[in-house]
């Protein structure tokens, strides 16, 4: 389960999605988002459907990986279509046995619920599949650049975001190989009830905090070591330019967006 996890990857490629503007491309992820939580019924997903199939095959990135992304929140998804069967009580009964009712509406919802999940976590770990995190960081921090007139530290967050984001897939790796090595000696982490399986958590997580601050220790020590003080006069090996593709991919979204809320507002 762990390695289906591949939130904060990078995968490097020579898309258009790639070669993007990272900056224009938190803002097009920002206007998906929008996308999404716009319309209240599904033919308005449909739309948001169709703009992220098209980022998916435009990025080359394998379908896979996207499939793998959204299998770890699986239990989840399950948990929010149970509830919404069960608590939503409007519209006609499709389905009665004893206390339990279902009905049209609760399906509808269900449905409506998981589609928006899968959509969220498709479209928004394109962002990182497609751009490193360097590139991230760089790009974050020049979209925030207008709240250092206010003392924000902008530089300070949007490294830290990186920096959070870069070793996701590093503490996933270190999970897997404390269980491994759990398991190799014995210990029962899969099995038994709920309360036996906490318990045997405790054995995965106390190596894993003390792994992680080492780990942070080190990073700390090699950025000192190098001289690092924040963003304060610091210069950059790639300078960020926009380019036609660019206002080409904003206005496409923006074209996306606006037919979500027609649609949203023809359905009403």
């Amino acid at each position: 389960m762990l390695r289906d996890i591949t939130i904060g990857q990078y995968f490097p490629g020579e898309s258009i999605i790639h070669r993007l503007d990272p900056r224009f491309k938190i803002v097009i992820t920002f206007i998906y988002i929008l996308m999404l939580f716009t319309g209240s019924n599904i033919v308005c997903l449909a739309v948001g459907a169709v703009y992220t199939i098209m980022a998916i095959l435009i990025s080359k990135i394998p379908f896979k990986m996207f499939v793998k992304s959204i299998k770890p929140i699986f239990p989840f998804l399950i948990l929010t279509a149970v509830m919404n069967l069960v608590f939503v009580g409007s519209g006609d009964i499709v389905f009665e046995w004893k206390f339990l009712k279902i009905t049209q509406d609760a399906i509808n919802t269900s449905v409506f619920m998981i589609v928006r999940i899968v959509l969220l976590i498709a479209g928004s770990s394109l962002l990182t599949y497609t751009t490193s995190p360097i590139t991230l960081t760089d790009a974050i921090e020049r979209l925030l650049s207008p709240l250092k007139k206010i003392k924000v530290p902008v530089h300070e967050l949007a490294m830290m975001m990186s920096i959070a984001l870069r070793f996701i897939p590093t503490l996933i790796e270190e999970t897997d190989k404390i269980m491994s090595a759990q398991k190799a000696r014995g210990a029962e982490i899969d099995t038994g009830s709920f309360t036996t399986r906490a318990k045997n958590m405790v054995s995965i997580l106390v190596p894993l905090f003390i792994s992680s601050f080492r780990r942070a220790d080190e990073l700390a020590t090699a950025m000192e070591c190098r001289c690092y003080h924040g963003g304060e006069g610091r210069t950059r090996l790639r300078q960020m330019k926009s380019a036609s593709r660019d206002y080409i991919a904003l206005v496409l979204t923006l074209v996306f967006y606006g037919g979500a809320i027609a649609v949203n507002i023809l359905a009403d």
